[in-house]
């Protein structure tokens, strides 16, 4: 029997999804709609319904005109009946199929289902054994015609998407939403810091600002596959990985072979334990490892070879992985690694790291902002490495780089990420080609390997630079104070006039009827769209946490179409100048009008964005009324840690458009005053924190407080 679409199964969460809904209104159709669909499996508490089924019904109801490619293809992949990571694998194969193989695809896919998949295996494990070697080696397995079955609906979709957008961005996309709704399942490593380190071991291979990637690299924990794809592609490329978990190291071998014609291996296996590199040396090995692991193999690998800098403690796995990548590297190859702070001043740890330092393995030890990277509450760490050779002369100097300053917001700001990029490679590959750097109070030192061989070995950047010159220099406070008294004056000019706070005589004004945003959108007075994130790379993306602050879009695509005005572009939701935006999660009350400065950029996830009709409808006045509290409470529906705003339930009062101008002009003026108060929040604290600064690191006498 050939499978059809109502093997998916979506849950309730979904189907919102799909009408662009809160998850009430989902619960609320079940009750009052005897026609509804019943459910299909899932829980009691948590059921999942067909998906065919949901789109009949939404599309009757009219509450569904057409489900975009992208959310049917998400899922499907979803509801796969042998999990989302077979789907991802099961559709990478296939893509890599139509990517080498165009028309071994088109032969295969003009048939019924159930001869597809009897055709496929054999026309994948060809294509598989070309990129990947011979089947004994290798991590991708090639399904049988059995476990494809179910998949065929997924392939067929993800070949029409593929035809829009190609087959690497469609399977980027495809794993994008699967890691962002599981993200507890894997480690994660943000495209900001992995093309950060990338970089480093580049520039390390080729020479400082040669811009030559490595021809040879390992990520021995590759995981997803975030560092190894984030490597610069150059002719006759090796890219090596390995991972404990078999279903990661195929999907890694995909995903890399869908990005570039290197040549890929990955394998499967316990690296620290069971290596599957042991006879192969890297110019590069970047590494992200698993965090404070105890049963790394501390007690079957005490006499292990890799240990050559000392054995580390049970509690040093970072340690370990640290000799490993030094064991897989070629003599003068750059090892880069992900770490946690603990790992730089952890007093089980001095010993290896007093031997790195004196033998010149170790070379730089950067910090990162708090949030660039999982966990994002730690300010992670990277150590840079190189392997020394016989002939090696130990450096006298270890770089110590602190870029907590750099970014004085959150790391997750992803705007503000090329701040701190430029700031570490400038420092490194100035050391590169000087071998030493001069004192950047507060930023980077080059540190002599004398003075941090005590009996701490603290490696901590933060604890061996000085502060930085600003933070509490008078002359730079002086222009703060001044900017702030600027910005309390204005505040003051705006504030609303007495007579504005007055309270109105209801009983004189009559009430004009309400409706709400989901009649004015079937009425065509505006547009109802939801963001995604999503478009061609280096995009700005305007956030939620952007509209609730009053910032500029803070987001970035670092990955989408392969270029402005492409198919995938067309779908793409960008802001225009009028436009209301809205976050739907969090419970917060904010409504922002688009302004020339803000339009363009990309709409992101969690928010909704509602584009009035300016015949019908006044962006001030609409943006106005949706922010009134009472309003987003009737609207909001609350799980049992979060709410979600139902946008289509929003009020607003039904007047012609004449009558819509006066609340306009409030509003307006309202918003104004906000981003007054908010300049002079943001000045106020910045004073207050360098007069802190300044007084207690001398750069301040008492008497100036």
């Amino acid at each position: 029997m050939t499978p059809r679409n109502d093997a998916t199964e979506v849950t309730a969460a979904g189907i919102a999804r799909l009408a662009g809904v809160g998850r009430a209104a989902v619960s609320n159709w079940r009750r009052r709609h005897d026609d509804f669909p019943k459910p299909v499996g899932g829980t009691e508490t948590s059921p999942s319904f067909a998906l065919s089924q949901v789109e009949h019904w939404l599309r009757a109801q009219g509450k569904l005109v057409e489900v975009p490619l992208r959310e049917r293809l998400w899922q499907q992949l979803a509801g796969h009946p042998a999990g989302p990571m077979t789907g991802l694998l099961h559709t990478g194969c296939a893509l890599l199929l139509l990517r080498d193989r165009p028309t071994d695809w088109l032969a295969v896919s003009a048939v019924s289902d159930e001869r597809m998949a009897q055709l496929l295996p054999d026309a994948l494990d060809e294509t598989v054994a070309m990129r990947f070697g011979v089947r004994r080696r290798r991590a991708v397995r090639v399904p049988a015609a059995a476990e494809l079955l179910p998949s065929v609906p997924l392939l067929r979709g993800a070949a029409e998407l593929a035809s829009e957008l190609g087959a690497r961005q469609t399977y980027e996309f495809l794993l994008g939403r699967h890691t962002d709704a599981n993200p507890r399942q894997y480690t994660l490593t943000p495209a900001g810091p992995a093309e950060l380190m990338a970089r480093i071991a580049g520039s390390a291979a080729g020479g400082a600002g040669s811009g030559i990637p490595a021809r040879t690299v390992l990520d021995p924990a590759c995981g997803t596959g975030a560092l190894l794809r984030a490597v610069p592609p150059r002719p006759d490329q090796y890219l090596y990985g390995q991972d404990s978990n078999p279903e990661l190291a195929a999907l890694t071998a995909l995903r890399l072979a869908l990005h570039s014609d290197a040549t890929v291996r990955t394998m499967a296996a316990d690296t620290l334990r069971a290596d599957a590199y042991d006879d192969r040396k890297a110019e590069a090995v970047l590494c992200h490892p698993p965090f404070n692991e105890r049963n790394w193999g501390h007690d079957e690998l005490a006499y292990d070879p890799r240990w050559e800098y000392g054995f580390p403690a049970r509690s040093e796995s970072e340690l370990a992985w640290v000799q490993h990548a030094l064991a897989r590297l070629v003599d003068g190859g750059t090892a880069v690694l992900l770490m946690p702070p603990a790992a730089a001043s952890r007093r089980s740890g001095r010993r290896i790291r007093a031997d790195l330092l004196r033998r010149g393995a170790l070379r730089a030890v950067i910090a990162l902002p708090a949030g660039t990277a999982p966990p994002y509450n730690l300010p992670l760490h990277i150590w840079v490495l190189r392997k020394p050779g016989p002939a090696a002369r130990p450096a006298p100097e270890l770089l110590l780089v602190e870029t907590a300053g750099v970014l004085a917001a959150d790391g997750r700001d992803k705007q503000l990420w090329p701040a701190v990029q430029d700031a570490v490679l400038d420092a490194w590959e100035h050391v590169e080609r000087h071998g030493t750097l001069d004192e950047r109070p507060g930023t980077a030192r080059s540190v002599p390997v004398l003075e941090l061989l005590d009996d701490e070995v603290d490696l901590a950047p933060a604890r061996h630079l000085p502060p930085p010159a600003a933070a509490g220099d008078g002359t730079e406070l002086l222009t703060v104070r001044h900017g702030l008294g600027e910005a309390l004056r204005r505040a003051a000019d705006l504030a609303p006039p007495p007579d504005d706070l007055t309270p109105a005589d209801t009983e004189d004004i009559p009430r004009p009827p309400l409706t709400t945003v989901g009649e004015l959108a079937r009425a065509g007075a505006l547009t109802l769209y939801t963001g995604t994130g999503e478009g061609p790379g280096g995009t700005p993306v305007l956030t939620d946490h952007d509209v609730l602050t009053g910032a500029a879009p803070s987001g970035n695509t670092y990955e989408g179409t392969a270029h402005a005005g492409s198919a995938d572009d067309a779908e793409l939701v960008r802001t225009a100048p009028g436009d209301v935006v809205v976050p739907v999660l969090g419970g917060g009350t904010a409504a922002r009008v688009i302004d020339e400065a803000t339009a363009g950029a990309a709409l992101g996830r969690g928010l909704a964005l509602l584009r009035p009709d300016p015949a019908a409808l006044d962006p001030w006045f609409l943006a106005g009324f949706l922010r009134g509290t009472a309003n987003h409470r009737q609207a909001s529906s609350y799980a049992s840690t979060s709410a979600r705003l139902d946008v289509r339930r929003l009020q607003l009062p039904r007047l012609p458009l004449a009558g819509q101008h006066a609340y306009s002009e409030r509003f307006r003026r309202l918003a104004e005053f906000e981003d007054a108060v908010r300049r002079a929040a943001l000045l106020g604290d910045r004073l207050v924190r360098g007069m802190h600064d300044g007084l207690t690191e001398g750069t301040l006498p008492p008497g100036a407080a």
